[in-house]
């Protein structure tokens, strides 16, 4: 019974905590501050777990744990509470004063970002308080108490101020249910995300002035399993540090470009939807990809070449480096050449025909062609300050990734599925290669222990795309090993030494084995 006082009444802190946080601001949620403050801290090799175990999921398998976490501390703080008065709501208070403390650690943080956890904090110490004191076993323990001091039995059995078990359940039960109805209130409530939702509804991007290349004839090719050749928004991979979307209105928005320039630039949203938009099809991939993994996809992305801007501000010399800020703290470090040479690294503000999503960087982001998200794809983009390697560091690069991060020669087998039965007879071997910025000139496959085989290609929407491939095979009875390994545009081969993501991207070749019968 102590137990379930505790995890009663953090439920029921925790519920108005995040309530009062989507009034104020959902980035000083309790739980979007503990959260955040773990990832910040985790080092690579706890990111590429999380990521291998949950994939685009580790963000929910993060704040599950967390209140996981929290229930078991507040279970704990419930024994200690019946055993020493004061002593777990003490600890329940103390953890939401922590977890306020915290909140104004933030990048993000406001005057107030303290108040969600301190207040948690506060409601889950006054209400463990009470349910213990409340509780049928504190009867026994005041009674016997009593008759040590030689007063008697002054509180019997059958006292009716006392609460049955049943009702003190039910107290119990009541308060975690207030408590949960409070945290869904809260994710209704998030009014920033809500209006911000609304403002995106109503935007009509501007025409290209350089529209994307058509597809070429062939360049889908007809196997069922193949991922389409654009990736709906939908289905697009989400990897990045934000527990809570930022919710930026594009009013409120503004790009500062400074640093090592000749002429500081703001930028604000109206100025940026005036300039001559450019639209590309471009693949992005995640560092934390693993061989064979699905944290890549293509879209076609509407923007302003960022080199533009950059001569707009007059570049020094010496520099080599942007660093570019989200909205929410975030930054990334980008080689500058990548962002003034001809690939049309692009300051995005659409995605497959649409403003972008929220989760995808709403209202601006930048896309840039040949390189890993955490060097170069920043989301919710607010700052780009020109600088250099040796001066600035980004936020992967202080936790041991390289600083460059140019996407790997990859390819992956996507028919048939690795553990899948394959009935004996005509099949096909087909999936997706990839190296943006280079471009794939040609896939092979190997079956068991036998020859590389040529698979056919097909045509690729341009360089920074990925691009699809089949091979017709004659499927015998029997388990098979199948392997496949690109050749890059320049005549590079895909390698097969095997490398985990950290600290510059994974390699090796994807490998499946099916069983035919």
């Amino acid at each position: 019974m102590a137990a379930a006082a505790g995890v009663a009444a953090a439920a029921l802190g925790a519920g108005a905590g995040e309530l009062l946080a989507a009034v104020l601001a959902p980035s000083a949620s309790p739980f979007a501050v503990i959260g955040g403050a773990l990832i910040d801290a985790a080092p690579a090799w706890a990111k590429d777990t999380a990521i291998a175990w949950f994939g685009t999921a580790d963000k929910t398998a993060l704040l599950v744990g967390i209140g996981i976490v929290l229930l078991a501390l507040a279970a704990v703080a419930g024994i200690v509470e019946a055993r020493w008065s004061r002593a777990g709501v003490f600890a329940l208070a103390a953890i939401g004063v922590a977890a306020g403390a915290l909140a104004l650690t933030r990048a993000d943080a406001g005057l107030l970002a303290w108040l969600p956890s301190v207040l948690a904090g506060a409601i889950a110490a006054t209400a463990l308080g009470m349910l213990v004191r409340s509780a049928p076993f504190a009867k026994a323990t005041t009674r016997g108490a009593s008759r040590a001091a030689g007063a008697g039995a002054v509180l019997g059995s059958d006292h009716p101020t006392w609460p049955s078990r049943r009702r003190f359940l039910a107290w119990a039960g009541g308060t975690a249910l207030v408590g949960v109805a409070l945290g869904f209130a809260g994710a209704l409530t998030k009014a920033g995300s809500a209006a911000v939702s609304t403002v995106r509804e109503a935007i009509r991007l501007p025409r290209p002035a350089m529209p994307a290349p058509s597809a070429p004839v062939g360049a889908a090719l007809e196997v069922a399993g193949l991922p389409p050749l654009i990736t709906p928004n939908r289905d697009f991979y989400r990897i990045d540090t934000a527990l809570i979307v930022p919710a930026v209105d594009p009013a409120d928005w503004r790009l500062r470009i400074h640093g090592m320039v000749a002429n500081e630039v703001i930028l604000t949203w109206d100025e940026l939807l005036a300039l001559p938009p450019t639209e590309r099809a471009v693949t992005l991939s995640c560092v934390s990809n693993p061989v064979g993994g699905d944290l890549v996809g293509t879209a076609v992305w509407l923007g302003y070449p960022i080199r533009e801007l950059l001569q707009r501000a007059g570049v020094d010399a010496g520099a080599d480096m942007v660093l570019s800020t989200s909205a929410d703290g975030f930054t990334a470090g980008t080689p500058l050449e990548a962002l003034t040479d001809d690939r049309d690294a692009l300051l995005a503000i659409g995605m497959n025909g649409e403003p972008l999503p929220l989760a995808h960087g709403f209202p601006v982001r930048m896309v840039v062609p040949g390189l890993y998200g955490y060097v170069s794809a920043t989301k919710w983009v607010t700052d780009l300050e020109v600088t250099r390697f040796d001066r600035s560091r980004a936020y992967w690069t202080d936790r041991g990734w390289s600083e460059r991060g140019p996407i790997k020669l990859q390819s992956r087998i996507d028919v048939p599925r690795a553990g899948r039965a394959v009935d004996a007879g005509d099949a096909v071997i087909a999936g997706v290669a990839w190296q943006p910025g280079t471009g794939v000139s040609g896939v092979e496959v190997q079956i068991g222990d036998g020859p590389w085989e040529r698979a056919e290609l097909a045509s690729a929407l341009s360089a920074d795309t990925w691009v699809q491939w089949r091979m017709p095979w004659r499927a015998e009875p029997g388990e098979h090993s199948i392997r496949c390994r690109a050749i890059a545009a320049d005549g590079t081969v895909q390698t097969d030494a095997v490398a985990p993501p950290a600290p510059d991207g994974a390699s090796g070749w994807h490998m499946i084995t099916v069983t035919v019968s």
